[in-house]
């Protein structure tokens, strides 16, 4: 750089108040005008004075947020302290977009007995025995007693439902004796002497009056002069018109709705992830906590973490009876079920008869339970309740699997009871709030622990389907409906594994290839390419080859007139050729999305006579049907059974287990 150019650059910083001095060196900060590099303990001590200040005004602010407290898990005996009670007790529903309803659970597992009947080495012998009953409704939120069951597998069923061949020691069909006796009698039935007159218990007149005032009674003399008799038959005034009754309007019949709005579907409940819910359940006199616990969301891990939680505050060995709990159940992080986010604890004071809080143990983010204050106030209904978060309802498979397990029913007659409704009952759609099952079984065996099932009733909305169970003389046991004919159907209405996702009914649409209104032929239940394909029932295959728009396609001719087709399959499984026998539940093939398709899916028809039906709503013939031989006994069955459903529970033996 030439000195023109450096002189007006030291011009430019002379102006900018810069200077060209010394640089700095160890010795700058001495003489009389040091060069501003010394150590200033005035302004350090400001600074730390500074610091020091604003933390004592912030710990004095979050003191005085914190309400004097100084930890997050307040002691139970400060809870009791610094726990104002509300003035009025509030909602226990959680405010947000609608109101959650709150319905009565019924959850009951009795014993009753009854004297019965049965044949030992030639002889009858009358005896009591104990039968074990469950009404309950069906568990409205899946939990941790069903996170361990079997996948929804429609074939799989086919072999859970299978008829039982009974062995010589099994029971044969229960015959319940009309009185009740102690220990065991011994019958012996002898034919009466000819001479025999039995003494009469009426006399002939007294018959013939006992008859002439009945009749009277019910249909009047019919010789009244004032029209007394006419009166009492409600028949409408001999002139009156139609138009005076109310039948009709001015315009006509009337037949429209009113008050009907009509709102297009959504989905977004559907597809909402699951919610907070709420119940109000009741310790069982003669149960523990923790068994109440395990039947209500809690598994052995969380149990002994709030247990743990509880200790120093409450004395799980010398609980009062009938204590209540508010269990507040929400999502997990790691699985679809429901988890306990809150539990609270309440008491009944003795002397006031009123219910107080005891304790309360809450999940924090980090996974653990502390002790928390008290929830909002709620008033204690005699019945437990339970909130229904639209959300949380679960399928009516695995609402069938968490009430069983709730209730001590082991997995196999679990098994065998949703077998049975799954040829009436799409298990995959979600249950409605009121929805229950009964059971009646026979008390466990002291050397095996086996139970026989003897009744099942599923309650799905206004719908009520019950099966009881008959032993023919062939020794199969299987069950039936009050008709005579059992659950299981000659087709099962998803011939796929896991079921399939709907993804299209029978019906007229829009093609989503075409573009055109067409008649949709069957159903589309969508799955991952590659899912077996099953028969859906026994018959004969017709076609296994390429259709056009079908893809690779195969049909199956059933007996009564009956075909089943199934279409855009990826490949056919080995030996699938027309004119091969196959089984109900046989491997035929894999889905695919081969021919006109826009995914992998099984198209899946069912054609009546050459007509194409709806697969899911066509009425299909039972399996199997008892013969007029049985019919007498099987009402005998019926009654009885339908006699114990109705009976008192065994006196000190009832458990209302939540």
């Amino acid at each position: 750089m030439n000195a023109a150019p450096r002189n007006r650059s030291a011009a430019l910083l002379r102006t900018s108040g810069f200077e060209d001095g010394p640089a700095l060196t160890v010795q700058s900060t001495d003489g009389e005008i040091p060069h501003g590099r010394e150590l200033s303990f005035a302004w350090l001590t400001g600074t730390v004075m500074t610091g020091l200040t604003s933390v004592l005004l912030m710990g004095a602010a979050l003191y005085v947020s914190f309400d004097g407290q100084d930890t997050f898990s307040t002691a139970y005996e400060a809870l009791q302290i610094i726990t104002r009670p509300s003035q009025q007790a509030v909602a226990s529903q959680v405010k947000g977009d609608r109101v959650r309803p709150v319905a009565q659970t019924k959850s009951e597992l009795e014993v009753v007995e009854a004297s019965i009947r049965e044949m030992v080495d030639g002889r009858a012998i009358i005896k009591k025995q104990p039968f074990v009953r469950v009404k309950a409704t069906l568990a409205t939120a899946a939990t941790a007693l069903s996170e361990d069951i079997p996948d929804y597998d429609p074939v799989a069923l086919i072999d859970a439902g299978q008829p039982i061949t009974a062995t010589a020691d099994d029971d044969a069909n229960p015959e319940i004796y009309g009185t009740d006796v102690e220990g065991e009698v011994l019958i012996r039935t002898a034919a009466l002497p000819p001479s025999f007159v039995p003494a009469r218990a009426i006399t002939d007149r007294g018959a013939a009056d006992y008859v002439r005032q009945s009749v009277e009674s019910v249909f009047g003399d019919g010789d009244a002069n004032d029209g007394s008799s006419i009166a009492l038959a409600a028949y409408a005034d001999p002139g009156a018109r139609v138009r005076d009754l109310g039948v009709v309007t001015g315009d006509g019949l009337s037949g429209i709705a009113e008050n009907v709005t009509v709102v297009p579907k959504t989905k977004s409940a559907d597809e909402a992830g699951l919610g907070r819910s709420e119940r109000v359940v009741t310790v069982p006199a003669n149960s523990t906590l923790k068994d109440t616990l395990l039947k209500n969301g809690f598994d052995e891990q969380t149990y002994a973490m709030v247990a743990a939680t509880l200790k120093n505050v409450l004395n799980f060995s010398a609980m009062p009876e009938r204590a209540r709990l508010r269990i507040l159940m929400g999502p997990s992080r790691t699985s679809d079920t429901l988890i306990p986010h809150r539990l609270s604890i309440y008491f009944t004071d003795r002397r006031s008869g009123e219910i107080k809080h005891a304790a309360t143990a809450a999940l924090t983010d980090r996974g653990n339970y502390v002790l928390g204050l008290a929830p909002p106030e709620i008033e204690f209904k005699d019945e437990d309740t339970e909130e229904i978060n639209v959300n949380n309802l679960p399928s009516v498979y695995r609402s069938i699997w968490e009430t069983a397990r709730k209730h001590d029913i082991d997995d196999a007659t679990t098994s065998r009871i949703v077998a049975m409704f799954a040829y009436d009952v799409d298990l995959t759609k979600k249950i409605s709030a009121g929805d229950s099952i009964e059971i009646l079984q026979t008390e466990k065996d002291p050397v095996d622990g086996k139970q026989e099932l003897l009744y099942v009733a599923l309650h799905l909305g206004t719908t009520t389907r019950e099966l009881f169970r008959f032993r023919t003389d062939d020794g199969v046991v299987d069950y039936f409906d009050p008709d005579g004919e059992t659950g299981k159907r000659f087709l099962t209405r998803r011939p796929l594994q896991g079921g399939g996702r709907l993804a299209s009914r029978y019906g007229y649409r829009v093609h989503p290839i075409f573009k055109s209104r067409r008649l949709h032929t069957g159903v589309d239940l969508a799955a991952k390419s590659g899912t077996p394909i099953y028969a859906a029932g026994d018959g004969v295959v017709e076609k296994a080859q390429w259709v056009s728009g079908y893809g690779r396609y195969i049909s199956i001719k059933h007996v009564n007139g009956f075909e089943t087709a199934y279409a855009h399959q990826s490949k056919f499984a080995s030996g699938i050729k027309p004119g091969v026998r196959v089984k109900q539940g046989q491997l035929i093939g894999y889905v695919g999305s081969t021919g006109n398709s826009t995914g992998p899916h099984l198209h899946f028809e069912i054609k009546v006579n050459g007509r194409f039906v709806d697969p899911l709503s066509v009425k299909l013939p039972r399996d199997k049907s008892l013969s007029a031989q049985y019919e007498a006994s099987f009402r005998q069955t019926i009654s009885q059974i339908r006699d114990l459903m109705q009976r008192d529970a065994k006196p000190m033996t009832v458990a209302s287990v939540n």
